[in-house]
This record gives structure tokens, C-alpha cells and sequence, in this order.
């Protein structure tokens, strides 16, 4: 019975997921080898997921040379398979037109297919296509819906534009304190438009009492992270205040934010 024995103390072997867990804390630590010697065998067994980490790192350059074909066909062969996030990062190739010709149409069908399996970044990109409507039919409405959808999930980029639909009356009637109110769910949550618009509307008094220094130490963050909207309005806002206001904008611009509000 020693063989019984010995198949008793044989560790059990890992689930997918469990294996799936173990390589994305690889990743984390940008241990890129080890994160693909357990992704490859799991993709070639069939694993979606594991076949949009391969391919999200061939779009990247993640552990190989970046290789924007190869992440296509990974990321086709997932999205196929029905993986939310192969989905969205195929959309985003198509969008891009890297490894495949572009095509926003496909793109958009992606992220939908995406986002109707609950991926908040496609609900998120999804709304900003159907917003902006340039490059497929706008739909206020499916914007707004797709933008409540992923900001239920967090995404601050979705919470500013919902912001936006109550500045411009888009879709609702004008309403610029709950433009303010999304805004500053977002500028808490880290989003650079959201805190610009937010030190705008601080320095106009829209929607919220004007506050000079409040106002600048939002546009300072906003600029410090990558904001073009930001730059319409420091020269002004800076220019209300006098040197220890400036001291004092600058002081909370470098704080930590805000817990945000779940």
C-alpha cells in the first residue's frame, strides 16, 4: 500500500485560478518570467484569461518584445473565448489600429460586448465613444447609462464625464451643483480632468461658493497630472490670490487627498 501512501503526501495541484493568482502577484512584482511560464501552458489548455495576459503583454512589451501581431492573435483567441478583458484590449488594438487594421465600428462592438459583461474601463471607453461621437453614432443617452455603469465601479474618468452631462445639459436638465458633486468624486479618486474642473468651478463659483485658494490647489494638482483643461484657468486663478494664498494653494496641492466617499 507504500503507493498509496505516497499518493496521499502528493501536493494537489493548483487550480486554473489559483495558478492565474500566483501569476498576476508575479506580475505586480514585474516578474514578467514567471508570470508567463505559468500563463503559456494554462493559454494552450484553453484559458481565456490567460490568453489575454499573454497577449496584453506582447501589446506591452511585458516580459518580451513588444510585438503588436502577436498580441493580436493572443488577444483575438480570448476576446473569441469571450474574456471581458481580452475583449476590451482587442477593442483597444482595433481602436489604435496596432496588429490589425483600425476600425472603430469593431472597436466599439468589443468594448459593448465588454461592458455588458460588467468590465468597467470598456463601460468607461464605451461611454466616451458614444459621447464624443466621431467615430461611431453618438448616443447621449448610452452614454450617460454606459458612464453610471462604470462609475458605480469606480472609474473616475466615467465620474467626470457625468459631471460634464450636468455642466452642458446633456441627456439632463442643467444642474451645476451635481456637476460639482461628480467632479469632486472624481478629483478625490485621482482623475486630472475631475480636479480641473472641479478648481474651475471653484474659482467661477458654479456650483459650489467660490473658494480662490481651494480653486488653485486643485488646478495645481490637475496640471501636475497631465491636464490640458487645467491650463485655461491657473493664470487667472493664480492671480486672485496674494503670496501666502499662493503658499497656502500650493501647501494642500501637495497633501494627500481626501478619502473618497464609497
Amino acid at each position: 500500500m507504500r503507493w498509496l501512501d505516497r499518493l496521499a503526501r502528493k501536493p494537489a495541484r493548483r487550480s486554473v485560478t489559483d495558478q492565474l493568482a500566483v501569476a498576476i502577484d508575479a506580475a505586480k512584482r514585474n516578474d514578467y518570467a514567471t508570470a508567463l511560464g505559468i500563463w503559456e501552458p494554462l493559454a494552450r489548455s484553453g484559458s481565456a484569461r490567460a490568453q489575454n495576459n499573454i497577449g496584453a503583454c506582447f501589446a506591452e512589451g511585458l516580459g518580451v518584445e513588444r510585438d503588436v501581431n502577436l498580441a493580436f492573435r493572443w488577444l483575438a483567441i480570448a476576446a473569441e473565448a469571450g474574456d471581458p478583458v481580452g475583449q476590451r484590449n482587442l477593442a483597444s488594438l482595433c481602436f489604435r489600429g496596432e496588429g490589425v487594421e483600425q476600425n472603430y465600428r469593431r472597436a466599439a462592438e468589443l468594448y459593448r460586448a465588454a461592458a455588458e459583461q460588467g468590465d468597467g474601463p470598456a463601460q468607461d471607453m464605451l461611454s466616451w465613444m458614444l459621447l464624443e461621437g466621431e467615430v461611431i453614432e453618438p448616443d447621449v443617452a448610452e452614454a450617460r447609462r454606459w458612464a453610471l455603469a462604470a462609475a458605480k465601479q469606480g472609474i473616475a474618468s466615467a465620474m467626470t464625464r457625468i459631471g460634464m452631462l450636468y455642466h452642458n445639459a446633456l441627456g439632463v436638465s442643467r444642474d451645476p451643483a451635481e456637476a460639482v458633486r461628480w467632479w469632486r468624486k472624481a478629483a478625490l479618486r485621482g482623475d486630472a480632468d475631475g480636479q480641473a474642473l472641479l478648481g474651475a468651478a471653484s474659482h467661477l463659483g458654479a456650483g459650489i461658493p467660490a473658494d480662490a485658494v481651494e480653486a488653485y490647489a486643485w488646478l495645481l494638482r490637475a496640471h501636475a497630472g497631465g491636464s490640458v483643461l487645467a491650463g485655461r484657468y491657473m493664470d487667472a486663478a493664480r492671480a486672485a490670490l496674494a503670496a501666502n494664498e499662493i503658499a497656502e494653494a500650493e501647501r494642500r496641492a501637495r497633501s494627500p487627498l481626501e478619502e473618497p466617499d464609497p
